[in-house]
């Protein structure tokens, strides 16, 4: 198993984590960033990884820091399941 952490860090924003497999390649959440300006700006980063290769989305609850990035995931190319 592997783990990679792309939000959330250094901050309580943005939470998104990819668990990868073997068997599949899962984002848990996918949360826009929020508070100050530098931290806001983020958002209009480009994903550090190819939204496509996602075989999953699991949201641990819905607060917009945890699932208001989905539409921008899914303009980018993913196509899977989102779980909730």
């Amino acid at each position: 198993m592997q783990l990679e952490f792309w939000g959330a860090n250094g901050s309580v924003t943005g939470s998104r984590t990819i668990v990868q497999t073997n068997r599949a390649r899962v984002l848990v959440d996918c949360g826009l960033f929020q508070g100050d300006r530098k931290t806001r700006e983020r958002n209009r980063d480009p994903f550090p990884y190819d939204p496509s290769s996602l075989d999953a989305v699991v949201l641990t609850h819905a607060h917009v820091d945890h699932c208001g990035y989905l539409p921008a995931l899914v303009r980018d190319g993913f196509r899977g399941p989102v779980w909730w």
